[in-house]
């Protein structure tokens, strides 16, 4: 959520950034009209109470025809009191909604441009794959080795679904506990959160007033909905809490199950496990304060580039433009890694500075020397198993049809250096 005030005093410098965003900044002068109607609202019910407190004084004082009419007087300011007390609940609601759908600005850094095609790629590691062969895609090569298994999981759940056996299900485990070794060299703490949360958990992480149900399971019959990325749980832990300035950086590693509905994925996007309805996943997240976030975002960064190096994955880290940046994100990096099948990178990580937005949602504070401020929220995909997989099936192939182990992941599936069956 945004300052206020920020709005009132700078709406023009808000404009611009939701303009960068691609967003409608119409949206700020829906705010500003709305907060003009609350406070004439205000206004009347505080000249009102004034008035209702003068006459109440004068009342014990009067005698006879004046003390009648001071009386009457009195009824008619409480009459008018409570036809204004609905409105103004109703003009404060409509103001906090119109809060809500504002997205964060983004930093001054973002680059501009409308969607992916205009992200600004900034460096690269390693070099891609010399395959004497072919490559298969991820879905051939994983079916004809047995460790996944896309028919079937259409079968049992729908599009999307899949089943992983055997090996596949080593690798997937072995993913997270690199990852998470990696994250507890660090001083992460390991959090498995619920996936079931209440609605305005997930919409204080995500932005929006409501629940975006295009994207997200909701439960029927239930205030719950199942969370798409630990990120959600995991920036509602503290809600309505004021964090001490010595705890931070507070540094979580979130295990969870994520699951998104997709609606309108369409291509090359939605074959195999590249972009599904329900994966694990190891999350990286950092409560900071408002001085230290830009810094912690370069190290979150680097933090996936390692475990990718580790894996030998070659892979590009891009600046995130304007029109692609989430509601919620001040600054993204996307990480992404080469796939040989789909001839192009693939996203592996989504690494974001919140700043304060999630925070002023959720009601998260920290208490310095000077005062308390708003904390600073930031978030980043370490291991998305369905994506990690592809990348590791399609670049670490072999010309017979088996899957080379990374020399990381070797000592995490009990010695197996290449998969040749699903046992």
């Amino acid at each position: 959520m945004l300052d206020l005030k920020l709005i009132r005093d700078n709406p023009e410098v808000v404009k611009a950034g939701i303009l960068k965003k691609h967003r409608d900044p119409g949206m700020v002068d829906r705010v500003l009209e709305i907060d003009r109607r609350r406070r004439e609202v205000v206004q009347e019910v505080e000249r009102l109470r004034a008035e209702q407190n003068r006459a109440s004084g004068e009342i014990p004082k009067l005698k006879g025809e004046g003390r009648e009419q001071r009386i009457a007087a009195m009824r008619e300011i409480s009459t008018s009191l409570k036809s204004l007390e609905p409105q103004l609940r109703e003009v404060e609601a409509a103001l906090q909604r119109a809060l809500l759908e504002l997205p964060n600005l983004p930093h001054e850094s973002v680059p501009p441009g409308e969607d992916a095609s205009e992200n600004v790629p900034l460096r690269h590691w390693g070099e891609k794959p010399r395959l004497d062969f072919k490559p298969l895609d991820h879905v051939d090569i994983g079916t004809r080795l047995g460790i996944l298994d896309m028919e079937r999981g259409a079968k049992v759940s729908g599009s999307r679904f899949y089943y992983l056996r055997g090996a596949g299900v080593l690798l997937e485990q072995a993913l997270i506990r690199l990852g998470m070794d990696l994250l507890l060299a660090q001083g992460f703490t390991p959090v498995i959160t619920p996936v079931l949360v209440r609605p305005e958990i997930i919409t204080g992480a995500w932005g929006g007033a409501e629940l975006d149900e295009h994207q997200v399971y909701r439960i029927v019959g239930e205030d719950l909905a199942l969370i798409g990325t630990s990120e959600q749980a995991l920036a509602g832990m503290h809600k309505e809490e004021t964090l001490d300035e010595a705890q931070l950086p507070l540094r979580l590693a979130g295990i969870s199950w994520c699951f998104r509905r997709e609606a309108g994925s369409y291509g090359k996007d939605v074959r195999g496990i590249y972009r599904v309805h329900q994966f694990d996943k190891l999350e990286m997240f950092s409560f900071t304060v408002p001085d230290a976030s830009w810094k912690e975002h370069e190290y979150l960064v680097s933090l996936h580039e390692r475990l990718l190096q580790q894996l030998g994955l070659h892979h590009r880290v891009v600046a995130v433009c304007g029109g692609d940046t989430s509601a919620p994100s001040a600054k993204t990096y996307d990480v992404e890694t080469w796939m040989p099948a789909r001839g192009e990178y693939g996203e592996t990580s989504s690494i974001s500075n919140c700043t304060d937005f999630q925070a002023r949602r959720l009601g998260i504070r920290v208490r310095r020397a000077k005062g308390t401020a708003y904390a600073h929220t930031l978030n980043g995909t370490a291991v998305a198993t369905s994506r990690a997989l592809v990348a590791i099936l399609e670049n670490c192939q072999q010309k017979d049809g088996t899957i080379r182990v990374p020399d990381a992941l070797v000592p995490y599936m009990n010695g197996m250096k290449v998969i040749t069956t699903a046992r």
